[in-house]
């Protein structure tokens, strides 16, 4: 698994998997953010990825943003949890371009 740092506190990765956690956990993230939907070809499910999260000890959110159709709901969505989640945060979608360019947007509307 490698990983992209966007800002001090906001990364994004491409797919990951449960065998992916401990090394999360042990490259500091407090938070992972799941914004592949389950729905998406190739795509572990992000309910295992969040019970494998949650028992590392790591906050977990899931907003599915479809590729090419991304909305505002999306963004509010990103924003909000960026808001709330500990730093730093591991976003990931199939590439990692969805969680840059989401987080561009959020940056953009947000600030």
């Amino acid at each position: 698994m490698t990983f992209r740092q966007i800002t001090d506190d906001y990364f994004v990765a491409p797919q990951i998997g449960v065998e992916d956690i401990a090394r999360i956990r042990e490259a500091g993230f407090r938070s992972v953010i799941s914004n592949r939907p389950d729905s998406e070809d190739g795509t572990v499910p992000h309910d295992a990825i969040e019970a494998a999260a949650r028992a590392a000890g790591l906050a977990f959110r899931y907003i599915p943003v479809v590729s090419g159709q991304m909305t505002q709901q999306n963004v509010d969505e990103q924003a909000r949890a960026l808001a709330e989640l500990p730093k730093p945060v591991l976003a990931y979608c199939r590439s990692g371009t969805r969680c840059t360019n989401l987080y561009a947007l959020v940056r953009q509307q947000y600030g």
